[in-house]
């Protein structure tokens, strides 16, 4: 495995690999690996010729600055695991190369960006598009890796590539949950040990809930899961969504939509900790 610090030496080398017809697969991270992202890498070896991992904590689209300066970094165990998963490339690119000059772009994809985590987190989803178009123009892969966890993010990225008029194929894999059923997340490494027992119940709680979905109207169903996961201290809803599975939009009964999936943000614990999950009812 190989790892990349500028764009023009990881461009030489995939350079090589295309005259070679190489299948190029990416995966972007912003490191703090677990099996998750494994998972990603693992699928993008078993497709690919050759598969390329972005490591890159990506400043623009964090409306907190304190999310940021605590996102943990893990650099060194992040290597490892990709190269004991097979990667071939790791591009740890610094701010400067990847913006040498401040990205003043906007990208606006209504109502994809602005529902949810785009109304929760202002600017979170132009950052996210600023960042994967370099990435993407940078690599220029076949197919880019992504997780269902961030499943909004997945929606938006499609929108960008669709806006980009590239040909790049985004694969979506399925999350990977701990044995409680929390989805696994970087940020659960900020979690005590009684805080993950307890963000168990988030997952819980959705899962319970497509069984209560088919006697309860969607209002109520989504009532039921608020207030489920608030009754435990330590838990806090911040939205629980259910909307249209390709426009995103809110519905109001289950009968608007073939594709219908529940969308949550729980704070947990003292600090208090973000964390993202959702369930699919229809579709």
């Amino acid at each position: 495995m190989k790892v990349f610090t500028k764009i023009v030496d990881l461009q030489a080398a995939l350079s090589c690999d295309r005259k070679q017809e190489a299948k190029i697969g990416f995966v972007p991270t912003m490191g703090a690996l677990h099996a998750g992202h494994a998972s990603l890498v693992a699928r993008s070896v078993k497709d690919n010729d050759v598969t390329v991992v972005s490591i890159f904590l990506n400043p623009t689209q964090f409306n907190d600055k304190s999310d940021l300066e605590h996102y943990p970094q893990t650099f060194e165990a992040d290597c490892e695991m990709l190269e004991n998963v097979g990667a071939d490339y790791v591009f740890a690119p610094s701010v400067s190369e990847i913006y040498p000059t401040p990205d003043t772009r906007v990208f606006d994809f209504p109502p994809v960006t602005t529902v949810m985590e785009g109304a929760k987190r202002p600017g979170h989803f132009n950052g996210v598009c600023q960042v994967v178009s370099r990435l993407f123009d940078i690599v220029q892969p076949d197919y880019a890796y992504f997780g269902e966890k961030d499943w909004q993010q997945i929606a938006v990225v499609k929108r960008l590539v669709q806006f980009m008029n590239s040909n790049i194929e985004i694969v979506e894999c399925p999350i990977v949950r701990e044995e409680s059923g929390l989805a696994l997340s970087s940020r659960n490494e900020r979690l005590s040990a009684d805080e993950r027992m307890l963000a168990a119940n988030i997952y819980k709680a959705l899962k319970a809930s497509v069984e209560k979905a088919k006697t309860l109207t969607l209002g109520e169903t989504r009532n039921w899961v608020v207030a489920e996961i608030n009754a435990h201290e330590g838990l806090e809803v911040e939205y629980f969504s259910i909307v249209d599975g390709l426009t995103l939009v809110d519905l109001d009964s289950w009968n608007d939509s073939e594709y219908v999936v529940g969308c949550i943000t729980v704070y947990c614990g003292s600090t208090p900790i973000r964390l993202i999950d959702h369930i699919k009812y229809k579709g």
